[in-house]
């Protein structure tokens, strides 16, 4: 786990929903994900507006000359197949003792140059003596795109822009994620100058679609902006009791814990097979100490 304050809070973002409890792939909740920050190719959000194709944040900036520089990160869905010893596609595949069911994972992406960019589509296989498992996930085209307007009282108006480009029109909702970038956002950093907090009233003409600046990092800094697709207050914080990101950073880690430790073997068997990620978290669940459970119980600061 990073140390650095202002990442942790843009991991939360970033994994926040990836799979919730009961961490299940057979879990209602869990067969629609990647419900934040979607930007999805203009052919299916044409269709489907609630799903749109751009995202956009607008700051202010003391200082006429202050560079800012823009990190656009997001997930990339990669689907996870398992073939037996034949090379057939199956639901699960036990190998070397260990359950793996065919799901989906993510990997992170990063831009930080303005422009058009293109992910290629790709494909990983792990070879296992009982069959193998084969990881691909599709092309990806966007844009990022970053302009800089002074407002004529010493202050610069900075908007960000987030586009998918991908030239696809397919018609399923189950399959739209896989050509989306999800759980976007964008973390923008200035040096000669200072954000203005976007809850002052100058930045109440500041035009937000999809995504909300809030300061990040330790008050009263004003350097960092996190633009979030969720609601964030400034200067946000995770709990330093917290042992570990749980995907639902709003939630009481304790509650969800315990209610991780009330699952039954075949449910346990079940996460451990979903997703490596969440594996990791029940490891971490499993692990802890009466202890680090008592300092969840509560904390007054």
């Amino acid at each position: 786990m990073t140390d650095d304050p202002i990442r942790r809070i843009a991991d939360a973002v970033l994994y926040e929903g990836y799979v919730l409890w009961p961490y299940r792939r057979s879990a209602l909740k869990n067969r629609r994900r990647w419900t934040f920050g979607g930007v999805f190719p203009p052919a299916w959000s044409e269709r489907h507006p609630d799903d749109p194709c751009r995202l956009r944040a607008e700051v202010l900036v003391e200082g006429e000359d202050a560079r800012v520089d823009v990190r656009l990160r997001f997930l990339h869905v990669v689907r996870r197949q398992a073939y037996d010893a034949g090379g057939r596609p199956v639901h699960e595949l036990v190998a070397g003792g260990e359950r793996r069911l065919s799901w989906e994972e993510a990997t992170e992406r990063e831009v930080s140059e303005p422009g058009r960019f293109a992910i290629p589509a790709g494909e990983e296989r792990e070879d296992l003596r009982e069959g193998a498992l084969v990881r691909t996930w599709n092309a990806l085209e966007g844009a990022l795109e970053v302009e800089s307007h002074p407002t004529g009282d010493g202050r610069r108006r900075v908007s960000v822009s987030i586009a998918n480009a991908t030239p696809w029109s397919g018609e399923s909702r189950d399959d739209a994620p896989a050509h989306a970038l999800c759980s976007t956002h964008a973390v923008l950093r200035v040096q000669g100058g200072a954000f203005v907090s976007p809850l002052d009233e100058a930045a109440a003409g500041c035009r937000n679609e999809g995504l909300w600046p809030a300061l990040v990092g330790e008050a009263p800094d004003r350097t960092t902006i996190l633009a979030s697709p969720i609601v964030l207050d400034e200067y946000p914080r995770i709990a330093p009791e917290s042992p570990g990101d749980l995907f639902d950073g709003g939630e009481i880690d304790e509650l969800l814990i315990l209610n991780v430790l009330a699952l039954t073997d075949e449910e346990r068997e079940e996460v451990r097979a979903s997703d490596p990620r969440v594996r990791d978290l029940l490891d971490r669940c499993e692990g802890l100490t009466p202890h680090d459970l008592m300092r969840l119980h509560g904390a007054v600061r």
